[in-house]
């Protein structure tokens, strides 16, 4: 049995369900990727986890603890980071970090300091005149230095520029390397493919797939936008490559897997222009499960 599990775990409103028959199993020491787009059911899934709202059926269990029944006795040894929370706005950072210690019993005082130098957060500003970002920040650094065995964290990098969402991630490596487990709630696919060693894809409420990273490279993808100086070649048969648009001089086509045969068929076909990026949840959620 694992650290964090669910056993049929469902939350309906009226006759809709946001989460439905949901299994998992996630072992000590483990970082657990819980990924879907927006609306699929990610945070109905930690609020219930967390005790602030109520299954209408099935069960969730932290520490064996039916988080239900013994929300109190799990919160001791778990953090929990929001996408996004109300904040004081009139206290300083500093008193933020101060009084969210003391709510949750424990804290790495040295640890904490390490994180706001390595955030970049200015302790000393009130939240009021904190962008998104840094609210977001404030948010890490107090849930990240209690140490908690258990991390449930909810779209923890939104609002944060790439420099800090690598410092995130370096943060994330070494919770790992302690034993700490964590739970990531995400929708960014690169975020995930980075940190976890399991992935649970989420959609509609429903968990429709669930595997290792390398279980789940196929759902790996880049997306090519190619422009030809003249009439385009015809890629649609091309190992590797699939979902081919044709607009005028442009293609874009998905590729998945290596890009040597790609790369053969171009080589000679006047390309003017060719921009590469990763595909997209929403592409990849499209391209391999429909709409």
């Amino acid at each position: 049995m694992g650290i964090i599990t669910t056993r049929g775990l469902t939350k309906t409103y009226g006759d809709k369900a946001a989460v439905k028959n949901l299994d998992l199993d996630i072992t000590e020491g483990q970082v657990f990727g819980f990924l879907g787009p927006n609306g699929a059911g990610k945070t109905t899934t930690i609020r219930m986890m967390l005790g602030l709202i109520k299954p209408s059926s099935g069960s969730a269990e932290i520490f064996g603890l039916d988080c239900t029944k013994d929300p109190r006795e799990i919160h001791k040894r778990l953090a929990y980071v929001p996408g996004e929370s109300n904040l004081w706005g009139s206290l300083t950072g500093k008193q933020t970090l101060e009084l969210l210690s003391s709510l949750h019993g424990k804290v790495d005082s040295a640890y904490q300091a390490n994180l706001v130098e390595r955030f970049q957060l200015d302790p000393s500003k009130r939240v009021r005149a904190y962008s998104k970002g840094n609210r977001q920040k404030l948010l890490l650094v107090a849930g990240l230095s209690t140490r908690s065995d258990v991390l449930l964290l909810d779209e923890p990098t939104s609002g944060l520029d790439p420099l800090m969402q690598e410092v995130f991630r370096s943060v994330v490596l070494e919770a790992k390397e302690r034993g700490q487990t964590i739970f990531l709630s995400s929708h960014t696919l690169s975020e995930v493919e980075v940190l976890c060693d399991l992935v649970g894809l989420l959609r509609n409420g429903e968990l429709i797939e669930i595997g290792t990273l390398e279980e789940m490279r196929h759902l790996s993808a880049l997306t090519y936008q190619i422009t030809f100086a003249g009439a385009p070649i015809d890629l649609s048969k091309v190992e590797n490559v699939k979902r081919v648009v044709v607009e005028g001089h442009r293609v874009s086509c998905e590729l998945a897997g290596t890009p040597t045969a790609l790369m053969q068929a171009l080589a000679n076909a006047n390309v003017t222009k060719l921009v590469a990026h990763e595909a997209s949840l929403e592409e990849i959620f499209l391209s391999h499960y429909g709409s």
